[in-house]
Order: structure tokens, then sequence, then C-alpha cells
């Protein structure tokens, strides 16, 4: 199987390689403004934070893709949809995570997804400020690498088949409730090993790396979650909306290792 970025150049006319190219720029600017004490935190209209961080790293991202890809769709968590005329669609969440990173928590992501004709292509996870990043390419793997080892290697989730043996992880307890799904969060929480909040798309790239084996979002955008759906599943896992489809777009989601996943959906429902 093709080892990223080399050999995916011929992919989708370079988009799957652009696609690592684009997030890795966009992920290291973010770094120009993490943990700076003069760092301006805005409110939106939701009362979510965001930064010039935020900002300046999905504009950087759409600036890349547009001198590349002038005819692609691009959405972001920042900015309007720019429509364009081909079939591709990119999805950016520049800092999935801000929370974190205006704390100066390391464990803040940047997020970019493919799709074609509404269809996921690949996706990246990408942890700045430890320098961890996985990759995936539908039908081409889920691959990753970190700062300490240059070379790439294949992601894999876990093997564990028992809920009372499982790392669960969450972004934040509190939202389940806004689903009335308090019960299930704490279902969940007792049956578990473990579980820590080791959320937003920290919390996925440990799935599909094998280091947990669930994470659950009550609530969440497509731009949160369209890099991690092709992570996820072509690491041998499962990432699904609350009612088992195979979706970025269902408002919620639930990624696992494959085999924990049926009994954490029977939870949620119940």
């Amino acid at each position: 199987m093709a080892t990223p970025p080399d050999q995916w150049q011929s992919l989708h006319q370079g988009r799957l390689s652009a696609m690592i190219e684009v997030a890795s720029a966009a992920g290291q600017h973010t770094l120009k403004h993490f943990r700076r004490d003069d760092l301006v935190v805005d409110a939106k209209s939701d009362d979510s934070p965001v930064t010039v961080a935020d900002r300046e790293a999905e504009q950087l991202v759409r600036k890349l893709l547009n001198e590349r890809f002038p005819d692609d769709t691009v959405q972001g968590e920042e900015f309007a949809e720019a429509k364009g005329t081909s079939p591709y669609r990119w999805i950016v969440d520049p800092i999935d995570g801000t929370k974190s990173f205006v704390c100066g928590v390391p464990l803040y992501s940047t997020l970019l997804a493919l799709e074609c004709d509404a269809e996921p292509l690949g996706g990246v996870i990408l942890i700045p400020a430890l320098g961890e990043m996985a990759v995936a390419g539908v039908g081409q793997g889920s691959w990753y690498q970190s700062r300490s080892d240059a070379a790439w290697g294949q992601a894999s989730v876990s093997s564990t088949r028992e809920l009372s043996k499982a790392v669960f992880v969450v972004s934040q307890v509190d939202s389940f409730a806004a689903l009335n799904a308090a019960d299930a969060y704490l279902g969940l929480e007792k049956e578990a090993r473990v579980t820590r909040s080791w959320g937003d798309g920290y919390g996925y790239l440990l799935v599909a790396t094998g280091r947990a084996d669930l994470m659950v979002d009550p609530i969440c955008n497509p731009w949160d979650v369209a890099a991690v759906l092709p992570v996820v599943n072509e690491a041998g896992g499962k990432f699904t909306d609350w009612k088992g489809e195979t979706t970025s777009r269902g408002g919620n989601g639930v990624g696992t290792n494959g085999l924990l996943h049926e009994a954490v959906i029977e939870r949620l429902r119940g």
C-alpha cells in the first residue's frame, strides 16, 4: 500500500498530497500565536471563543487551496463557504479545540478534509503543538507520523473487545445534557476502564492510533469531524453519527475501534 505523501501525488490531481501540505502549513501558523500573553480572545454569536490564530490559519488554508485548486469549494468554521464549480470540497477547522488553545493546552488540532461529490476522499488530523499527525485517503489506508519519528507508519485501532477494558474519551461532558444523554455518558463512564476528556480532534487521533478505544461527541459540525471519518475508518475503526450512519453531517459523532461500536451506539440510544 502506498505511503503518503510521495506516493499520493497522482491521486485526484495531487489533492491528497496537497491536503497534507496545506494542513501542515496551517498548523505551523497556529504555533505563532500559541501560549502568547497578548492573545486576544473574542466571543462568537454562540459564545464560543475565536482568536486571530483561528482566522489567520483558515485564511491561509483558503489562500493555498485557491492557488492550486481554484475551482474547488472550501467550507470552514470561521468564514462563509466559497463555492466552486468542481465536484471537490475542502472542509477545514483551523483550530479544533480553541478552548484548549486559549488555555495553552497542546491538545488542539488542525483538521482538513477532502470530499468529492459529497463523499469522503481523505482527511488530516494534525496536533501542531505535539508534532503528531494522522492522515488518510479512502482506499489508501490511515497513516501516522510523530515529531520523534519522521517515518510514516500505518495507523491502526485497538483490538479491545469489551467496554470494561476500554479507554473512553470525550470533549466536554456537560454537552451530553444538551441531547438529554447525561445518563448515557454516566453509563459509559461507569462501564469503561478509563474515561478522560482528551477530546476534540486529539481524541479521535488517539482512537485511530490505538491509544483510546472510543470517542463520543454529542454535538459537532461537519468541520469538526469530516477529517476524522476517513482517518478512523481507514485505520480499521468506525465513525458514525449516533444513529449509526457513516456521515460527518449527523450533528453528533462516535468514533471507535469498530469492535465496540454497536455496544456504544446501543448505550447512546438507550
